[in-house]
């Protein structure tokens, strides 16, 4: 009977074991998954013909036949928009002033939404900001622009037991009557021709410079960054680290000053990084002048203080690890003290160490 048991509550405890890893490996699929979608959308998505002339316009890819070809389609499928709205603007010249102060306030507004989704008109001066030199890059935020052309977005607080309720109302009826009435729907029916969305694969993501305050281009300058960065850091702090761990564990004795020196280290541990932020940049900055103003080396250092607590006391934790006869054995056989850490205690901590 005894037996039955055990092996029911080993079935049960098994049963709860595997549970909960399958639980832990759905919760991190439902946290990774978005994450990775949303992440996959800096490389693939559908890129407008304003993109690819971005592309070409900054970074000197692309076929230019290919895309003049392209863009004398777009100009063709744009060209009445233009066109109504030129109309329109001189129509306003027939109306009375009441009704040409309504509308010049409402053509105004739907010419800002047309030259986001389209970029500046035909001849229109060349802005002087990259991002408004086009019109939307990417289709999902074209269709969205297009959205806020047709359509009028305001809050209906009519219920005082609500916060608001978005209500959604058609341009078109502002303009009713009028000869820019057809533009909606010609817009409605042509954005895609408009804009022309192709499916983009943008590898370049990683190795491209950014430009416009990363409006456009990749990531390439922070990668390397961190990379530099991460690395001052180490070179800075284990090195540092080790030795103080290899001090307090092998040379030094228990005392007074040791004991503030344990205290120091687990003081630092707990400090906020502001904090260590704002110490790197009055020292290494302010103080010593390691750069007129923001720099790698200067932020690899601070990281580098930042972790140093940390680094200490992982490796002392790995260096007390190592069995005791280690060290007997190689003292034993004639070696220093510093040969015997070098070559017995360290290796044998080195994996607790890089852990």
């Amino acid at each position: 009977m005894t037996g039955e048991i055990r092996k029911l509550l080993d079935r049960t405890f098994s049963g709860l074991g595997y549970l909960a890893i399958g639980l832990l490996a759905a919760t991190l699929l439902i946290i990774l998954v978005p994450m990775v979608i949303k992440g996959l959308d800096a490389y693939l998505f559908r890129g407008t013909v304003e993109y690819r002339r971005m592309v070409f316009d900054q970074f000197g890819r692309g076929d230019r036949e290919r895309l003049e070809a392209e863009e004398t389609r777009m100009i063709e499928a744009r060209q009445p928009v233009y066109n109504m709205i030129a109309a329109f603007e001189a129509e306003l010249d027939t109306m009375s002033f009441s009704d040409r102060r309504r509308y010049r306030s409402s053509v105004s507004e739907l010419k800002d939404h047309i030259r986001f989704l389209l970029g500046p008109a035909p001849g229109a001066p060349v802005p002087v900001l990259i991002r408004d030199q086009y019109g939307q890059t990417r289709w999902d935020q074209a269709q969205e622009a297009a959205q806020r052309i047709l359509m009028i977005e305001s809050w209906d607080y009519a219920d005082p037991t609500q916060m608001g309720v978005l209500v959604h109302t058609p341009r078109v009826e502002e303009f009713r009557g009028t000869s820019i009435e057809p533009l909606f729907t010609h817009i409605e029916n042509n954005v895609t021709a408009m804009l022309r969305p192709r499916l983009t694969f943008y590898w370049r993501f990683l190795f491209d410079n950014p430009i416009d305050s990363h409006f456009f281009g990749g990531i390439w300058p922070e990668l390397l960054g961190t990379f530099y960065l991460a690395l001052g850091a180490m070179l800075f702090a284990v090195p540092m680290g080790i030795i103080a761990a290899i001090y307090l564990t092998e040379y030094s004795r228990q005392g007074l000053i040791v004991s503030i020196i344990r205290t120091c280290i687990n003081t630092l541990a707990g400090v906020p990084s502001i904090v260590f932020g704002l110490f790197g940049l009055a020292f290494f900055i302010n103080t010593m002048h390691l750069s007129p103003a923001k720099s790698v080396l200067a932020g690899s250092l601070t990281l580098g203080l930042l972790v140093l607590p940390v680094i200490i006391r992982a490796s002392e934790e790995a260096i007390l690890a190592v069995p005791r006869t280690y060290k007997e054995a190689s003292l034993s056989l004639g070696s220093s003290r510093w040969w015997t850490v070098v070559t017995v205690v360290l290796p044998a901590a080195l994996p607790g160490i890089l852990t």
